[in-house]
């Protein structure tokens, strides 16, 4: 009889000296329901690693399989989370050296009532954000917590300029204002499509989180001749009525309104400065976008 079990189903000994689960590291899913306000946690089974205690839904990474696939594979092994019912939006990675655990942050887009499907929970539960702590934690997830608290109800977003980056580049652009736009448009949907997300770094995140990804939603602003250009699967394109500038802002503050974690695309030093008025005070030049986009493109 064959062994069906993944070559990755094998404890490691990371460079700390202690054994783990994954010979290719392993990945949890971490699924936010913006209605519920509460994440997905899992009782973990006494026999389990820190058994009786709470965590999240994860497990070994199969041999060369992406780690979002692999934690949304074991979220669906063991608490029956449907196809296509989250959207990643942050990634963090604990490493062990040797050996890493990658915790996903996605929003649930499609609400689920989570079931049993294997032998490892006692129980599955919507728990409010701020009602986890009174839980008795996994110690690795207690850590990752406290680090991940703070954004796991901001929605990322990228607010575009789209006409301060297209002028940035003297490629004939003036002559073709609307085509341009919507190649750089398109290079962005192709950044978001290729799902290698945006290091956290770009979002000036915590250094304790900059060995993570993070997966924004984009916002285009588009003005003048270049108006009437197509929204994308990922990129939401809002054309300027007045001023591209007073479209950024209004756009701005609404992310801001809504507690979203932003940033602003811009060289325009008067813009960065109203967006920072209006909540956003992250903001990034032209150059550091299109040096981003063109890594990804190698």
């Amino acid at each position: 009889m064959s062994d069906l079990r993944d070559p990755g189903d094998a404890w490691v000994t990371a460079a700390d000296g202690n054994r783990y689960w994954g010979k290719f590291g392993a990945a949890g899913l971490l699924a936010y329901d913006r209605a519920l306000d509460a994440i997905l946690m899992q009782h973990r089974v006494s026999w389990s690693d820190h058994g009786n205690t709470w965590g999240i839904p994860g497990g070994a990474i199969n041999q060369g399989e992406a780690t979002i696939d692999g934690a949304i594979r074991e979220a669906q092994e063991e608490a029956g989370v449907p196809d296509n019912a989250v959207t990643p939006r942050y990634t963090h990675v604990l490493d062990r050296g040797g050996w890493s655990y990658t915790t996903v942050v996605a929003e649930v887009k499609t609400p689920f009532t989570p079931e049993i499907t294997d032998p490892e929970s006692h129980a599955l539960e919507w728990v409010p954000v701020d009602e986890v702590e009174l839980k008795e934690l996994h110690p690795a997830f207690a850590a990752t917590w406290q680090l991940l608290k703070p954004i796991v109800r901001r929605t990322p977003t990228i607010i575009v300029d789209a006409a301060n980056v297209v002028g940035t580049v003297p490629d004939g652009w003036w002559k073709d204002r609307k085509g341009s736009t919507e190649r750089l448009r398109d290079r962005i949907e192709a950044l978001a499509v290729s799902g290698e997300g945006v290091r956290a770094a770009f979002f000036d995140m915590p250094a304790d989180l900059h060995g993570g990804l993070v997966f924004p939603d984009w916002v285009f602003i588009t003005e003048s001749t270049a108006r009437g250009i197509s929204t994308t699967e990922n990129v939401r394109v809002v054309d300027a009525t007045t001023s591209g500038d007073d479209a950024i802002v209004e756009e701005a503050a609404a992310l801001a309104n809504r507690g979203g974690l932003g940033i602003v695309v811009t060289s325009d030093n008067e813009l960065r400065v109203r967006s920072s008025a209006v909540g956003v005070e992250t903001t990034r030049g032209s150059k550091q976008l299109l040096d981003l986009l063109d890594r990804s493109e190698r």
